[in-house]
């Protein structure tokens, strides 16, 4: 199965005196990068580096791109940060649970 990517990436062919293959990086996230012996291979362990890039960055604090950033109006976006920290959650793990409680409570309404 393939992992999901989320960020676009750049592949580049690296030279014989590098061990040749392929080295993919991700613009958007500063020092996120890996290779590959085949182009797959690079973008499948890129997929790897992402996610623990995301982790890591969710892990410290650190801002997303943001193009992973919900558009919400930022009060509601302050609002809902401070009760996952109170949950001990994560955003997307609140918001997720958040809309799967309304769709419920909508579908057994009617």
């Amino acid at each position: 199965m393939e992992k999901e990517r989320r960020n676009k990436f750049e592949l580049t062919p690296l030279p014989e005196t590098e061990g040749g293959g392929w080295l993919i990086s991700f613009p958007e996230l500063p020092g996120c990068m890996s290779d590959g012996e085949t182009i797959e291979e690079a973008i499948a362990n890129g997929a790897e580096a992402e996610i623990a890039w995301l982790a890591a960055a969710e892990k410290w604090g650190r801002p997303k791109p943001k193009n992973l950033v919900a558009r919400l109006p930022l009060s509601l976006h302050q609002e809902l940060k401070n009760q996952a920290r109170v949950e001990g959650t994560s955003l997307n793990t609140l918001i997720i649970t958040l809309l799967s409680q309304w769709v419920t409570a909508l579908k057994y309404k009617h």
